[in-house]
Formats: structure tokens, sequence, C-alpha cells
């Protein structure tokens, strides 16, 4: 089943380990994401050196880095910094910032001088026409939908999803990106809507494996899980 798939496999994180285990050992992925938050959590300390680290280890992958100022002049001098870090880098640029105030001019400079932007936190078609409408189609960027989190809502992101490919289909140089995935058959609806990308973390990437099992098979192996752990604890009635 994955060999029909057209969509490409990000690793979403922020652990240099991983970022070598995906590159040595799984042909699959084919960029990395990261974010403050990420970052945060995996404990980096010093922003600079763990990027430039991830960019020499990603090689000729995508890989992505985002801004963390809340002034748009501070996040172009970020921007501007993390893309002399060379590699196949994409600077993330929030649709806005904490205040509500719209990234798209900062984008439309950015992109307007070469720079390959991630725009990120997009929940709708409103925020993708309007990035849309600046990316110069001859600069890679990439337009990062977060359906898992429009999922979170209660409401299907399928159309969201689909209309943002349709928005993004007249300029070559911009990828749709389907962001925060929930369970790995959202890998296969992005890919069926046309996605050119997914990110996913690496417990989720993991589930690949389970790609075509046989259920009958996989309720047996469940069935038998659930007997040894209630062996191993020695649970008695």
């Amino acid at each position: 089943m994955l060999d029909g798939l057209k969509i490409q496999l990000f690793q979403d994180g922020a652990r240099i380990d991983d970022i070598k285990n995906a590159v040595q050992n799984s042909p699959l992925i084919r960029g990395f994401t990261t974010n403050p938050t990420l970052m945060r959590a995996a404990g980096v300390t010093d922003y600079a050196a763990f990027a430039q680290e991830a960019i020499e280890v990603a090689g000729d992958l995508s890989i992505s880095f985002e801004v963390f100022s809340d002034d748009f002049e501070e996040m172009e001098r970020e921007a501007r910094i993390i893309k002399s870090w060379g590699g196949n880098t994409c600077v993330k640029i929030p649709i806005t910032n904490t205040k509500g105030a719209s990234s798209v001019p900062l984008i439309e400079r950015l992109s307007g001088d070469g720079i390959s932007c991630n725009v990120t936190a997009i929940f709708t078609t409103r925020q993708v026409a309007e990035t849309a409408a600046v990316l110069v189609a001859e600069v890679p960027s990439i337009v990062s939908v977060f359906a898992g989190r429009v999922a979170d809502t209660g409401v299907d992101p399928m159309p969201l999803m689909t209309e943002t490919v349709g928005i993004l289909a007249d300029n070559d140089g911009a990828q749709a990106l389907w962001a925060s995935p929930r369970e790995l058959l959202n890998v296969f609806q992005a890919d069926a809507v046309g996605c050119h990308i997914i990110t996913a973390t690496p417990d989720l990437l993991a589930k690949l494996k389970s790609v075509g099992k046989d259920h009958e098979v996989f309720s047996l192996e469940t069935v038998q899980m659930f007997y040894n752990d209630a062996a191993a604890c020695g649970y008695k009635l």
C-alpha cells in the first residue's frame, strides 16, 4: 500500500538521534520539521547549535526551523539568520503573531528575496489564500495547515485540505502540508486529496509497519497482549 503513495513523509520532532535514525534507516522520510515547543520538550537550550547540527545530519533533505520573536522586524532578522545556516532549510513563519497581526507582509518580503518559507499554524482557507497570493512561484515554499488540530474541534479537515490543494495549484513552488496528524489513516487521507507533505512524530511513523496487516491476525495479537499483561501483573479474582 505504501508503494502507491505520492505524498512525502516529514518527521516532526527535535531530537538529533531521531533525525539520524530517520536518515540512516527510514528511506520513506523525505524531510524534517521542528518548532520551539518540540525543542523545549526535547531539552534544547542552544537554538543555533541544535539547528546547525540538525542541518548537517539532515543532509540534502528539507528541514524547517521556526522564528520565535513576536515582533515582525525581529522575526525578519531571525529568518535571515536561519537562512544563512545553509542546507535545504525552510524558515517557519507563523501566519500571525500572538496579537493576531498578519505575517503576510513579512512572508511576501522573505519569499521575494528568495527565502523558502514554511508558513505555519494555518487553520482557515482565508489564511491559505492570503499566503498563496504573496508566495513567489520560483521560490520553494510550504503551507502548513493544522488539519489535526482542526479535527480536534470536531470539524472534518478534509474539505479544508482539498481547498488548500486547489488554492495552491497554480503555484508550482508551493506545497500543501497536512500538519499535526492524529492517526496513521491521516497519511492516506492527505494523499487522497493531493497534499504534497504530511508531518508525523516518530511514534506515529512507527505504526507504518502495521499498514496492510491482516485484521484477524491483529485481533489475535491484541488478545494475546491483554492476556500477557494480566499474567505479568499477577491479577487474581
